[in-house]
């Protein structure tokens, strides 16, 4: 009974452990993340803070920019990342695990990865991961971005779960993000129009004072016709009178 009770406190002590840790470093990062501008700031803060917190070596961050609800996954930011030839930059839906993740919008978990499929390099020398998790960002069931962390060791439970909730604080973030970058689009497109409202307004005063003064220069020698006309007139009328007389 006593050794019972000594375990299960170390499963409560343990659980309480990893709940603190969990709920910690996800207030850190939301504390990290808000007031953020721009997507590049974001994906590289993200990548050099979560991938040695969930003690990985790798990492690529990749945004959706498709259309219409086809998702396009592009490159980003990345930890420790080396380009190779033949590895693209970009995924659609169903290519590759980002495509794929993307496609499925759920989590994928792979193990005990081939020694030629990705080699971890740093100064001293090079070794392949030993598990690989692609993680996708969705913010109402739309997939914003996928993240990919390669890892030597295998992932334990406790990081997969901040794993899982972190992605759901990543989306509103991202979405906050592009809201924000299409108000300003927004704003933009309207002071331009509005520039260039007041500019056709400009010249359109120009216009009539331009033609104001024709109409002016018109009315002159018709003014000076007129006059004529007058004092044609009053030659016949004194015309006509001599010539009663």
């Amino acid at each position: 009974n006593i050794n019972e009770m000594i375990r299960n406190l170390k499963d409560t002590t343990q659980k309480n452990t990893e709940q603190d840790w969990l709920k910690t470093n996800l207030a850190l990062f939301t504390n990290k993340m808000q007031g953020q501008k721009y997507l590049t700031t974001v994906a590289n803060l993200i990548l050099s803070e979560l991938t040695p917190l969930v003690n990985a070596q790798h990492g690529t961050f990749y945004i959706n920019e498709g259309s219409e609800g086809a998702p396009v996954m592009k490159l980003l930011g990345a930890y420790a990342y080396r380009e190779r030839k033949g590895v693209a930059t970009h995924f659609k839906a169903g290519e590759g695990l980002v495509g794929q993740c993307a496609l499925e919008k759920e989590r994928i978990l792979v193990t005990n990865v081939p020694s030629d499929y990705i080699q971890i390099n740093s100064g001293l020398g090079s070794a392949p991961p030993y598990s690989i998790v692609v993680l996708p960002v969705l913010f109402e069931g739309e997939v914003k971005a996928v993240i990919e962390l390669a890892s030597f060791n295998k992932y334990s439970d406790i990081h997969l779960t901040f794993l899982d909730q972190l992605r759901q604080t990543i989306g509103i973030v991202l979405n906050t993000i592009g809201a924000t970058v299409r108000t300003e689009d927004l704003l933009k497109q309207s002071q331009a129009l509005t520039s260039e409202l007041q500019l056709q307004q400009h010249e359109l005063k120009a216009t009539n004072e331009r033609l104001e003064r024709q109409a002016e220069t018109l009315r002159r020698p018709e003014e000076l016709l007129r006059m004529q006309q007058e004092e044609l007139r009053q030659t016949n009328e004194e015309l006509q009178d001599k010539a009663a007389l």
